[in-house]
């Protein structure tokens, strides 16, 4: 039965008396199937630019990301070095922040 089917789909009904007839007089049964063009594959598209675009999102995500923690890390260090005043070892002393007044 599968090689009298059209390729891709499920062969159209025929009547028993049609069938009977092309039996006994050996002529063949001829299957008319309306097919349309294939449709363009906009998922096939779609995807690698949706993929693309959520890396590049996440991408300035973690830039964004690493742009606040560097700036919160010197705000950090320069509260630090403000509120500590000079540093010393060995007779050398550093002074790691400028007072208000010098």
């Amino acid at each position: 039965m599968s090689q009298h089917t059209p390729p891709g789909q499920m062969a159209p009904h025929i009547p028993a008396d049609v069938f009977h007839r092309a039996q006994a007089t050996g002529q063949p049964v001829v299957f008319v199937v309306n097919d349309r063009a294939p449709a363009f594959p906009w998922h096939k598209l779609l995807i690698p630019f949706a993929i693309a675009g959520a890396a590049a999102l996440g991408t300035w995500g973690v830039v964004a990301a690493l742009c606040w923690l560097m700036d919160v890390a010197a705000h950090t260090a320069t509260v630090i070095a403000g509120a500590a005043g000079p540093i010393g070892a060995g007779g050398i002393t550093l002074k790691l922040a400028r007072g208000k007044n010098t």
